[in-house]
């Protein structure tokens, strides 16, 4: 089982990445796919920056672990977790999921999976700028509640 498990500090390309995981498993029969982008608007007003912070001894390794656990949940024939750190603007694409099983069913549940941890079990530090200044952005409480599904 093939893990891709990164953090980009530059531009994430989604299509080439999921182009190039997809060419990588011919053999699975389903791959699901789940970009995560940059609101253009949150409920304060039009974004006009995201930033992206990290503890290093922990993010890439909690990733890891995550991708790892996902693995072990289902059978895949792989798994691409990319995440982006430092500075985005408006719809630029956040994170990408990819899960790819011989089945459906198993990729979409690894790939939910993936991302209902990113989301509550973050080892991010987000804040967005708007017309008013920076705010912090923090995990919601459904954040946490779809993570206690699994």
């Amino acid at each position: 089982m093939a893990q891709d498990v990164r953090l980009l500090d530059g531009p994430l390309d989604a299509a080439a990445e999921l182009a190039r995981f997809a060419t990588a498993h011919p053999q699975s029969g389903g791959i699901a796919n789940f970009i995560g982008q940059v609101r253009a608007e949150s409920g304060v007003g039009a974004v006009l920056e995201l930033e992206l912070s990290h503890y290093p001894p922990l993010t890439l390794p909690g990733m890891e672990a995550l991708a790892g656990e996902a693995c072990t949940r289902w059978p895949l024939d792989g798994l691409l977790l990319l995440h982006r750190i430092g500075s985005l603007g408006p719809c630029q694409p956040i994170v990408l999921v990819s899960a790819a099983a011989r089945h459906r069913r198993d990729a979409f549940l690894a790939a939910d999976f993936a991302m209902d941890h990113l989301k509550s079990e973050a080892w991010f530090w987000k804040r967005e700028r708007t017309i008013d200044g920076w705010r912090w952005i923090e995990p919601r409480t459904a954040d946490h509640v779809d993570r206690e599904r699994w």
